[in-house]
């Protein structure tokens, strides 16, 4: 699944300023729920009980929070640069200035999986996150994470 179909240059964010995971978490809810048209604790919720069962901090900087919404049709992505890290219990302990917020439809659905997938590939692969570090606006991140549809 190509991640412009999940993510809309509007929802790549520079330089984003926050204090804690848990702040983040909240910003990024409330950010989600005006064009889902869903209410912000519900989307914080199921973002919070997926982080409950391990960080989605996955190292070298990176997190991708994600979680399945009830009533979501398709995935919905929001691409963050923080402008200072923050502690995100992620697997190699240190912090986090890049991240990318999934969220996905309850269903199990091969393309819904593929969403994840591609987002993944894209925050593996050290010339892209170099690219997203790298970046002086909010089209330029959205390019840089876009630039290989997740194909690389």
């Amino acid at each position: 699944m190509d991640i412009n179909e999940f993510l809309s240059p509007a929802n790549a964010l520079v330089d984003v300023k926050v204090s804690d995971k848990a702040r983040l978490l909240q910003e990024l809810a409330h950010r989600a729920a005006v064009p889902l048209n869903l209410p912000a604790e519900q989307i914080l919720r199921e973002l919070v009980k997926r982080e409950e069962l391990g960080s989605t901090g996955t190292g070298g900087g990176i997190a991708i929070p994600h979680a399945r919404i009830p009533s979501l049709s398709k995935p919905f992505g929001i691409l963050v640069r923080l402008k200072k890290p923050i502690d995100f219990d992620a697997i190699d302990g240190q912090p986090v200035d890049v991240l990318f917020l999934l969220l996905l439809p309850v269903t199990s659905d091969k393309e819904q999986l593929s969403a994840l997938a591609s987002v993944a590939r894209v925050l593996r692969n050290s010339e892209s996150v170099s690219n997203l570090r790298r970046s002086r606006d909010s089209e330029g991140l959205f390019r840089a994470m876009v630039a290989d549809n997740g194909k690389s």
